[in-house]
């Protein structure tokens, strides 16, 4: 459903209970999607609060669905201006919310950019929001040392960050198509990941997971065999290294 006309944002539910706010901008050729991901539930999640720039599109988005003052929890996979520039414009609209991300994104940078106390999360540890979700850290994969993952076990959706990052503005809100091919010609149109030695079983540790649903933050969502697509990411970067130690 497009909420602003002007921009084009809009918010569709992926899975249940799990809306994409995605709004279009014209930053590559062909455009590019910044896509945050609301968890409704009894303490309501953001997952990417988005550039600060955005704020305004993005919590008009929200309140299509609930209040923006009821959300509980806002934080993202990584420190960067796409996943944690409004934070503070979200925590002054919502009194009762807390920041959260990886313990060592806490330490290094939330606390210190957040206008109150974040919550950091231990690899593996269950933050209740009526539904458990679950943090993996997943450090470098595919950026940032800080970088993590949320799980919902009741829907099997992955909140999966810059993984399987898509390029266009004009990209469905979920897709069963494979979304490894345009995943693979952004990474070789521009290179970000960091490609360290534990991505193999990090990407492994997802793909037991058995997700059914890829909550991307540039792109369309994923819905389909989400294990077998992490598996042949792995693959392809595993062959990758191969051809590099060999050179």
């Amino acid at each position: 459903m497009v909420v602003n006309q002007q921009t084009g944002t809009r918010v569709d539910e992926v899975a249940a209970g799990i809306y994409r706010i995605s709004t279009p901008l014209d930053v590559i050729p062909g455009g590019f999607t910044f896509n945050s991901y609301l968890v409704a539930d009894q303490e309501p999640l953001l997952f990417h609060a988005g550039w600060r720039s955005l704020f305004g599109l993005t919590a008009e988005a929200v309140g299509k669905v609930m209040p923006v003052e009821k959300l509980r929890w806002i934080g993202g996979s990584h420190f960067e201006g796409d996943e944690f520039g409004a934070l503070n414009d979200f925590l002054g609209a919502a009194p009762n919310a807390t920041p959260f991300g990886a313990e060592i994104g806490v330490l290094t940078s939330i606390n210190d950019f957040a206008s109150r106390p974040a919550r950091g999360l231990k690899d593996g540890e269950e933050l209740s929001i009526g539904r458990p979700l679950r943090w993996l850290y997943t450090p470098h994969v595919p950026h940032g040392w800080d970088c993590g993952i949320l799980f919902d076990p009741s829907t099997r959706t992955l909140l999966c960050g810059d993984l399987f990052t898509q390029p266009g503005a004009q990209v469905p809100p979920v897709t069963e198509s494979e979304v490894l091919s345009a995943s693979e010609g952004m990474r070789g149109m521009m290179e970000y990941y960091a490609h360290a030695t534990g991505t193999s079983q990090i990407l492994e540790r997802l793909a037991q997971l058995s997700p059914s649903t890829l909550a991307c933050q540039h792109g369309s969502a994923y819905r389909g065999d989400g294990a077998a697509l992490l598996r042949q990411l792995a693959a392809i970067l595993d062959g990758e290294a191969a051809k590099s130690a060999h050179k």
